[in-house]
C-alpha cells in the first residue's frame, strides 16, 4: 500500500516553517475564521486561490469546481454561499475564472469526456447564448479565452440572482459580487469590469462587461 509519505513530510516541513515564522500562528488560526471574501473558482490545480491574492489561511473562504460554474440546483455551491453570506458575513463574492480553462475548452470543442459532459453542458449553453460574438473570433486560443471571460460574466449574474444574495441585499447587508479572470501565463488577475452591489445594478453591469472583453 502506498501511503504518500512525501506529502506528510512536506506537511511537517510546512508546519515547522509556519511556527518558525510565528510561534503563535496555529493558535491564532484556530481561533479565527472571519474572511471578508468568498472565492468561487476553478478546480484547476494551477490556480491556488489564497496564493494568487496573497492572503493567508483564514482570510479567504473558497469554493471550487470545474470551470467555476454557479448552478441554481447545485446545493454544494449554494450551501457554501449561504454559509459565507449569512454566517461569516463576507463582504465580497469573487467569481474567478482563468484563461485556457480545460472545462471551457471541452465545451467549446464538444469534447466527450464522460460524466463531466453533463456539468460542462452549462458552459455549452453559454457558448450557444453568445454564438454570434464567438463566431467573429477566428483565432482558436482567442476564442477559447473569450469564452472563459463570458463564462465568468454569466456566473456573476447567476450569483447575483440567487435568493442568498438577493435576500442579503434586501436586508441591507454590505455585499458585492465581482468577476475576475486569471492568466496562468503571467500570474496576473484581471478585472472583467463587472461588479454588482445592489439588485438593480446587474443589467447595466452585465452589458458593460460584455462590451469590455480583455483579450
Amino acid at each position: 500500500m502506498k501511503h504518500l509519505k512525501h506529502l506528510f513530510e512536506n506537511n511537517l516541513d510546512w508546519a515547522d516553517a509556519r511556527k518558525e515564522e510565528d510561534p503563535e500562528y496555529f493558535r491564532k488560526l484556530r481561533n479565527q475564521q472571519t474572511p471578508e471574501y468568498l472565492w468561487i473558482g476553478c478546480s484547476d490545480s494551477r490556480v491556488p486561490a489564497n496564493e494568487i491574492v496573497g492572503l493567508p489561511p483564514g482570510e479567504l473562504f473558497v469554493h471550487r469546481n470545474v470551470a467555476n460554474v454557479v448552478v441554481h440546483s447545485d446545493l454544494n455551491c449554494l450551501s457554501v454561499m449561504q454559509y459565507a453570506v449569512d454566517v461569516l458575513k463576507v463582504k465580497h463574492i469573487i467569481v474567478c475564472g482563468h484563461y485556457g480553462c480545460g472545462g471551457i475548452k471541452a465545451a467549446l470543442d464538444d469534447a466527450r469526456l464522460g460524466l463531466i459532459d453533463n456539468w460542462v453542458q452549462h458552459v455549452k449553453d453559454i457558448r450557444g447564448k453568445h454564438r454570434q460574438l464567438l463566431a467573429e473570433i477566428e483565432e482558436p486560443e482567442a476564442k477559447l479565452n473569450r469564452l472563459c471571460e463570458l463564462n465568468v460574466v454569466e456566473q456573476v449574474l447567476n450569483v447575483v440572482n440567487t435568493t442568498i444574495v438577493q435576500d442579503a441585499w434586501s436586508r441591507g447587508q454590505d455585499l458585492s459580487v465581482h468577476g475576475w479572470i486569471y492568466s496562468i501565463n503571467d500570474g496576473v488577475l484581471r478585472d472583467l469590469n463587472i461588479c454588482v452591489d445592489a439588485s438593480g445594478e446587474s443589467k447595466q453591469a452585465y452589458q458593460n462587461a460584455l462590451k469590455s472583453g480583455l483579450i
